[in-house]
């Protein structure tokens, strides 16, 4: 353990970032889920509405550091795609 008080300050602080982290983390992965689930069922107008909350939320979660800007980037561009996969012919 540190013994210096500016490294028992940067532990509490990184327990507090983890932890914010790990909440952040956690909406992104259930909304991630909802959507696919969705997307999968066909609801379109649902969907679309949807769409924009979650894409706004991957933007926040990478803009602070929680997940990579080209994860965020993947995420999207997934999503999109299994959107216009899904749509009937």
């Amino acid at each position: 353990m540190a013994t210096h008080a500016s490294a028992l300050k940067a532990h509490r602080q990184s327990l507090l970032h983890r932890e914010r982290a790990r909440r952040y983390r956690t909406e992104l992965r259930s909304a991630l889920r909802e959507i696919r689930a969705l997307i999968d069922g066909q609801d379109s107008a649902a969907v679309k509405a949807r769409l924009t909350r979650v894409v706004a939320l991957i933007d926040r979660t990478a803009s602070k550091g929680i997940i990579h800007r080209n994860a965020a980037s993947r995420y999207k561009s997934r999503l999109v795609a299994r959107l216009a996969g899904s749509k009937p012919a």
